[in-house]
């Protein structure tokens, strides 16, 4: 349970996944941040670290299945990142103060710093903190890693924070004493659950005690019903949009 007020604007708003992306507009693309800002959405985005050390607004590890060229993201330096573009796209790969000076406080954004096991996490999180410095929109962090949200309640207690899970074998909480031990060591402002884990009697006992639990990915009209009843926020694609679903 949050020992924190979370902020009301958390659960007020819905989220694109990586930006509203999708008819050849590339995810996490300040392009899909726009199409987010029109349709009135909250932004989710990725955050990965260049070769320069500039937080960069991208999901995958290596740049293959993004722009069509070889090599691993934090191989490169952020000049040369914004000069790859997107597969089938004139957009670039832009960093997180470009997408900051773009939405401006228009709408808010859930920060997804990414981790892996290794990794030295908190070289990001102390260069988004460094990047949201000064920054007056609604914003909030949050990572698969638990030391994220540790991090930032220590370091940054302003900034809320959040702790992702998922129960299959792709993340790091597959068994339940994983996903009690993240949660101890994370001790998060909010969840944001995996939609396939959910309904799940853990997950409805910590949002009966006061945490606010969001779910992604909504990305279909049945995890969109699922997600209304069992989380207090969505974080929504492609056919789990809420006009996509009929909603």
């Amino acid at each position: 349970m949050a020992s924190r007020p979370v902020p009301a604007w958390l659960t007020e708003w819905e989220y694109a996944h990586r930006g509203l992306h999708g008819n050849l507009v590339p995810e996490n693309s300040l392009a899909a941040a726009r199409l987010a800002i029109a349709a009135g959405m909250g932004i989710e985005c990725d955050i990965q670290r260049s070769a320069d050390n500039l937080p960069m607004v991208f999901h995958d590890w290596d740049l293959a299945r993004l722009t069509g060229s070889e090599g691993l993201t934090g191989g490169k330096s952020a000049m040369e990142l914004r000069q790859l573009r997107y597969v089938e796209s004139e957009e670039s790969p832009a960093t997180l103060g470009d997408l900051l000076a773009l939405v401006a406080g228009q709408v808010p954004l859930l920060i997804e710093i990414k981790s892996k096991r290794g990794y030295d996490v908190i070289e990001s999180c102390i260069l988004v903190r460094d990047a949201l410095a000064g920054y007056g929109g609604n914003h909030a962090v949050m990572s698969f890693d638990p030391r994220v949200a540790r991090w930032f309640r220590h370091h940054s207690p302003a900034t809320c924070a959040g702790l992702v899970m998922r129960e299959d074998a792709h993340g790091y909480t597959r068994r339940r004493w994983q996903r009690r031990l993240a949660l101890a060591i994370a001790r998060p402002d909010f969840l944001a659950y995996h939609i396939a884990a959910l309904p799940n009697a853990w997950v409805a006992g910590l949002r009966a005690k006061g945490l606010p639990v969001l779910t992604w990915t909504v990305n279909s009209p049945e995890t969109r019903a699922r997600a209304l009843l069992n989380a207090d926020a969505l974080i929504s694609e492609g056919a789990g949009l809420a006009g996509a679903a009929g909603a």
